[in-house]
């Protein structure tokens, strides 16, 4: 007889609320503004975050570009975000990580060619998280894997003139 054991990741990756993420500045899968780009401003767009868990300690945010010609290419994480609703344009909330720009700060849409699709991933978590300024992604998601209780996304799409 084969049996097989559920683990505490796996039941865990099921287990969370779906966060509402939008923003004021563009809509689900439709174009960012070149503001909120290495074209124009290249600042933070505003989100709002809806259907957190009561239970949330902190907020996390991870920006990337999946159609990267490499990798999903990270252009911004933050942790340690207090709980709220709205996140301000051109604001850090929290703590900043390292991207792929070799940066601690936001590095807007700059796809090399063609549209690309860029996710804004919100984790709602049930503590905070104990990483230095400067964390890489990989030590990120390692560190809050066990404390994600929501989860949403927004998705915004560029491509330069």
């Amino acid at each position: 007889m084969h049996r097989t054991s559920i683990t505490k990741e796996a039941v865990r990756a099921v287990d969370y609320t779906q966060l509402k993420v939008t923003s004021s500045a563009f809509e689900n899968e439709k174009m960012i503004p070149i503001r909120y780009t290495c074209d124009g401003q290249n600042i933070n767009p505003p989100l709002d975050i809806e259907h957190i868990p009561e239970l949330s300690k902190s907020l996390v945010l991870i920006v990337e570009d999946p159609d990267a010609p490499v990798r999903a290419w990270v252009h911004w994480i933050v942790w340690n975000i207090p709980v709220t609703h709205h996140l301000k344009e051109n604001n850090v909330h929290g703590i900043e990580g390292f991207n792929d720009f070799l940066q601690n700060h936001y590095g807007g849409p700059c796809p090399p060619h063609g549209t690309h699709r860029y996710i804004f991933k919100v984790y709602a978590l049930d503590s905070l998280l104990n990483l230095k300024t400067g964390a890489k992604r990989n030590e990120l998601e390692k560190t809050m894997s066990e404390h994600i209780i929501g989860f949403g996304e927004l998705i915004g799409l560029y491509k330069r003139k």
